[in-house]
This record gives structure tokens, C-alpha cells and sequence, in this order.
């Protein structure tokens, strides 16, 4: 009987094939979001929803990209000097795309800001990933707030949600890869995140899950 076992390069191989199979279907969503755009401005239609929500879909095409590169070196990073403020607001217009039935108000307070140096679409996609997480873990009405500031040459961006808190005895798991509290989840969103904003210099944690709110804090330096 053949060895069944899969070498290195057989699971390179694998992971280029269907890399490449992904990244056509998303040059199609990419282009036919292009095609309605054009599409709007030669039918004189102007609707800032559908514009915004073409904005996002272009925006997540780029970040499943950027993670498709990941695929192929999991240390892959294209870090550039990116507006502070900019890329949280980004990041909020992405995230508000789960709400879905509920009535979750958001309140964002951006103080100042500057310019930092990491990769966008993978501290986007981090963003997005605990925004997302926040707006899953409330029920039916809630609230997400995001404060941010420029502190010491440390941008520091608070994401809080008052949905169910994270048990204290679990709260020193969840940065652990295949840990979830959710029942389809599967554990590694928060983990690679973590570990990408680490190897960038910024840092992520659990600040506080309590009855009033869960609070997530990133800090990550400013460029010089």
C-alpha cells in the first residue's frame, strides 16, 4: 500500500491550488463591485449605503488576500505608515456589516492622532475580528464603544461591548489558539491576532469582562 502521508511540498502545492482557485473568485467579486459602481455613476444614482457597503466589500477582498498570503509564509507582512484614526474608522465601517437584527449602538471617540507603522489590512482584519467578536457576543441590544488616543507615542485603541462577559477563570485562555467560547467558532481569530500584533510591536489584551462591559486594548507605537 502507498505511503498516504503528505510531504512539505505536496501541502504546499495544495495550499497554492486552492490559493489560486480563492483569489480568482475574489478578482470576480472585486471586479463586478467596480462594474455596479460605474454602473451607479452613469445612471446618475447617488446612495452613500451603497456606496459604503461597495467600499467594504472591496476593502474585505483586499484583507482575504492578504491572508491568503499568509498561507504561503505565515510570517509575510507588509507593514506601511498608515493615519491612526484612519484605519480605526476603517475598521469600525467593516465591523458594523454583523449587525444583523440587533440594535447595537455604536460610540466612538478618537482624541488625536498620528501616523504608525504596521501592516493595514492585517491590523484591520484584527480590528474587525474583535469588533466582530463584540457585536456576536450581544443578544439582541447593546452597545460597542471604541476610544482611542494618541498617549506617549503609544496609540492606544480600547474596544469595549457590554454583551455576555468571558468567565474570569477564562479569561487567561482566550488568547490561545483553538480556545472559543463560541459554538461554531474555532479558536484562532483572537490567537492570530495576538501574535501579528506582537510581531509588528504593538501589543494585545484583555483588560476587563465584567457585568458593565469586556474591554480589549491594543497599543501600538507610533512611527518616528
Amino acid at each position: 500500500m502507498p505511503n498516504q502521508e503528505l510531504t512539505i511540498e505536496d501541502l504546499n502545492q495544495q495550499i497554492r491550488c486552492v490559493s489560486h482557485e480563492i483569489r480568482n473568485h475574489l478578482s470576480i467579486c472585486d471586479m463586478y463591485s467596480q462594474i455596479i459602481k460605474r454602473n451607479l455613476e452613469k445612471e446618475g444614482i447617488n446612495n452613500k449605503s451603497i456606496e459604503n457597503a461597495l467600499d467594504c466589500i472591496q476593502k474585505s477582498i483586499q484583507i482575504i488576500g492578504t491572508n491568503l498570503l499568509d498561507l504561503k509564509s505565515l510570517n509575510q507582512t507588509t507593514p506601511q505608515i498608515i493615519d491612526f484614526k484612519r484605519v480605526i474608522t476603517r475598521g469600525i465601517e467593516l465591523s458594523k456589516a454583523y449587525i444583523i437584527d440587533k440594535e447595537i449602538e455604536f460610540e466612538v471617540f478618537i482624541k488625536n492622532s498620528a501616523n504608525i507603522y504596521i501592516d493595514e489590512n492585517r491590523f484591520l482584519a484584527c480590528l474587525v475580528n474583535i469588533l466582530k467578536n463584540g457585536i456576536e457576543s450581544i443578544e439582541t441590544r447593546g452597545k460597542i464603544e471604541v476610544l482611542a488616543e494618541i498617549k506617549d507615542h503609544i496609540g492606544i485603541i480600547k474596544l469595549s461591548n457590554n454583551g455576555k462577559i468571558i468567565p474570569k477563570e477564562k479569561q487567561e485562555q482566550i488568547f490561545n489558539q483553538g480556545y472559543t467560547t463560541k459554538k461554531t467558532g474555532c479558536g484562532i481569530g483572537l490567537a492570530l491576532c495576538k501574535n501579528f500584533l506582537e510581531n509588528s510591536g504593538a501589543k494585545l489584551t484583555l483588560t476587563q469582562s465584567t457585568k458593565a462591559k469586556t474591554t480589549f486594548e491594543i497599543r501600538v507605537p507610533i512611527a518616528n
